[in-house]
């Protein structure tokens, strides 16, 4: 028995140190490339605060960035998805060029004022990576697999700082209704790797905070440690968190089909999406629904900081930013998704916490990550990047408000290469 166990404990070692190794170089050089890209991120929207007139040129970096991806792109245009499939499936190979060619159209989308995000540039530049450092290594096709799948948790927990979510949500993405465990250890230690890294390089994240501190209730002499009514609340808020989710999705998809069935020569649908962007802003009279929306332009601007306090948002300002970002990234223009579900959850908690008499920090941190998570569909993963960002306190509305969400968010979602691991109790729509 004892020969037993000292092999056994021999194996873990053996296993542990081995995918540290293979992880740790990989996950470092994805650490640099998102400290890099959050940079020039930081660097070009402040810059087109500086100059507001760059909105104006949005429809000739449209067009730049079509004709980048048409003649460099080919297979590296379907971004997260096609990492998705080629851990699902490996054979089209994910390409090298695809992390800079992402990394500098999604600075351009911002540099020009588009509303994208930044976790799916991420997520590419660590699947790019991954794969094209795991060639040099000459792994097997299982192991490849473990290592994109690392790959996705160094790119996501590395651009929010959040490595614990990044390792569920690289293992809850690929398939809904299902986790599979052989990659645990791998992504953890890509996302820690990551997530230092980025910090290393002196780059840092967005704090956010929840003012509103819980008191629990009691009920016939018995103190409970939650809010009953304000559960109730938080189930009701989290079902329009989940029906938003449904819009946006459905929204990025529609509008790409359509421009794709309207408009016959491809280079001018961005620069049909530019003209409406533009328009909507000049409509509007601000700014406030262009970019990334974490920093503020002009004192008074609606951000997703803003969101958490009272009178932080306009009333649709979560219709605007869904709208905006639809229109982007369904005419071509590149970046991610998840930042403006950031955007459109948090202002849409702000309004729902006016309406239901509720904490508005507290709606505003549950929408950012409710809408994600029915986005997405990981709530396990929004969960948990719920307590790392905003602390463990109300970690029982967060888990509420995600499952929820996700419940009704139907079953479609910004990620059209995830697969259906089960039959779940999902919402009918």
């Amino acid at each position: 028995m004892f020969k037993k166990f000292t092999s056994a404990q021999y194996s873990v070692l053996y296993y542990i140190a081995r995918w540290t190794l293979i992880i740790a170089p990989i996950a470092f050089a994805i650490g640099c490339m998102v400290a890099l890209f959050l940079w020039l991120l930081n660097w070009s929207i402040h810059y087109r605060f500086a100059h507001p007139w760059l909105l104006y040129l949005l429809p000739l970096a449209g067009v730049g960035i079509h004709f980048l991806y048409k003649l460099y792109g080919q297979s590296a245009e379907r971004g997260n998805n096609l990492i998705i499939d080629e851990i699902h499936k490996p054979g089209a190979g994910v390409p090298k060029r695809m992390a800079p060619l992402i990394l500098f159209t999604t600075v351009i989308t911002h540099l020009f004022g588009g509303s994208a995000g930044r976790e799916g540039t991420a997520v590419q530049i660590g699947g790019s990576i991954a794969k094209w450092l795991s060639s040099l290594y000459k792994l097997n096709e299982t192991d490849t697999r473990i290592v994109l799948t690392a790959g996705i948790a160094a790119g996501f927990g590395a651009v929010f700082g959040t490595p614990l979510a990044g390792t569920i949500f690289a293992l809850e993405v690929l398939t809904i209704g299902r986790i599979k465990y052989d990659a645990l250890l791998p992504c953890l230690i890509a996302g820690l790797i990551g997530d230092v890294t980025v910090s290393a390089w002196g780059i840092h994240h967005t704090l956010y905070q929840i003012t509103y501190v819980s008191k629990g209730q009691d009920i016939y002499g018995q103190h409970l440690g939650v809010n009953l009514w304000l559960l109730v609340k938080t189930v009701i808020a989290s079902a329009f968190f989940g029906l938003a989710a449904f819009g946006f999705a459905k929204a990025v998809h529609a509008v790409k089909t359509l421009s794709l069935r309207l408009i016959k020569p491809q280079w001018l649908i961005p620069v049909c999406g530019a003209g409406i962007i533009i328009a909507l802003t000049f409509i509007l009279g601000k700014p406030d629904y262009l970019s990334l929306g974490v920093d503020s332009q002009y004192p008074g601007a609606v951000t997703i900081v803003s969101a958490f306090q009272q009178g932080g948002a306009d009333f649709l300002s979560w219709l605007w930013k869904l709208v905006y970002t639809a229109v982007t990234l369904g005419t071509g223009f590149k970046g991610g998704e998840v930042t403006p579900l950031f955007y459109i959850g948090s202002t849409l908690g702000n309004t729902l916490a006016g309406l239901l008499n509720a904490p508005v920090s507290l709606f505003a941190a549950l929408g950012f990550i409710a809408v994600f998570a029915g986005a997405t569909n990981t709530p396990l993963a929004c969960t948990i990047m719920g307590i790392e960002l905003f602390g463990s306190e109300h970690a029982l509305l967060f888990a509420v408000a995600c499952f929820t969400a996700y419940y009704f968010s139907g079953d479609t979602g910004i990620y059209t290469a995830q697969r259906m691991g089960g039959k779940l109790p999902r919402s009918p729509i």
